[in-house]
């Protein structure tokens, strides 16, 4: 009979494709996923691996460029966010139908924060693409979900890892894939300095965008973003923190079985891109960390 595993998966931008490997992992080593709860990028995998479609995203994923990455980002001007986050969505439901959370083959939980009531949600029924893009729509960055007269934010505002919201069964284990780890990150590249000359250009698109979105900004102007920390920078450092902060505070209270760490230094938010270096820092993660300790509880 399998070992049952309800399994959370923290926020974190791009770096959480890095949950495919290690789900791929455990399933390669006969563990049975009976739950699983998520938050933002978290959220997203989680909600396909609980339908059976994370195959389906995965491979549409692989196939992703940096030009395919900047076309699915929907800008705009406003107040709200500069990014719409629908797009990509719309494009995904192309081949993976919207379901109801309810209907899913496990039990899943999508994290949410309330912006008004100051408080985390959880999402465990209903439209499956509305509780994910709730989830992902990270403060000032992308436009929050209304629901019902109620707007939602990023769940990693309120719970970067929504350990305490995954269904639990008796005799199941608990782990956690944390994908915001301070530590050191060794990164396999053929080729070190044309990989680094890519991600150049595609950053300075983006930022040639919030330059300009920048100037409606009380205070901002171009010339200042060059010089200084620029408003996108800042505000992800910020947000980084603020969750590295809340993720100590969650691990402290909530210990999990078992802890496979990815660390932070993977990628930056929207390097969707690196979907194949990201898969295989959660296998190698996996082996290194999360393997010995499973087998110890066997």
């Amino acid at each position: 009979m399998s070992q049952k595993v309800a399994l959370v998966l923290s926020s974190g931008g791009a770096r959480g494709l890095a949950h495919i490997g290690v789900i791929e992992a455990l399933e390669a080593d006969g563990y049975e996923i009976t739950s699983i709860a998520g938050s933002s990028i978290g959220a997203v995998v989680g909600a396909f691996y609980a339908c059976g479609r994370l195959d389906d995203y995965k491979k549409w994923a692989l196939n992703l460029d940096r030009y395919d990455v900047f076309k699915l980002i929907d800008f705009t001007f406003s107040v709200q966010g500069f990014i719409k986050g629908e797009r990509v969505f719309k494009t995904l439901q192309e081949f993976i139908p919207d379901q109801r959370i309810e209907e899913m083959n496990i039990p899943f939980a999508a994290l949410v924060t309330d912006i008004k009531s100051k408080k985390e949600e959880v999402f465990d029924k209903g439209s499956m693409y509305e509780a994910i893009q709730a989830s992902v729509a990270i403060p000032t960055v992308i436009k929050p979900v209304v629901r019902n007269g109620r707007e939602y934010i990023d769940g990693g505002v309120t719970n970067p890892i929504p350990i305490d919201h995954v269904k639990r069964t008796p005799g199941d284990l608990l782990v956690v894939s944390n994908v915001n780890a301070i530590i050191p990150y060794q990164k396999k590249v053929k080729d070190k300095r044309k990989d680094l000359a890519a991600e150049a250009s595609y950053n300075q698109k983006i930022q040639s965008f919030l330059n300009g979105w920048n100037k409606f900004l009380p205070g901002s102007t171009a010339e200042s973003t060059e010089k200084k920390l620029g408003f996108f920078d800042l505000l992800n450092e910020s947000i980084d923190l603020m969750q590295d902060r809340l993720t100590s505070l969650l691990m402290e209270k909530h210990r999990p079985d078992v802890l496979v760490n990815i660390s932070r230094e993977a990628c930056s938010t929207f390097e969707f891109y690196k979907c194949r270096e990201l898969i295989e820092a959660g296998h190698e993660a996996y082996q290194k960390t999360a393997k010995p300790a499973l087998n110890s509880e066997r």
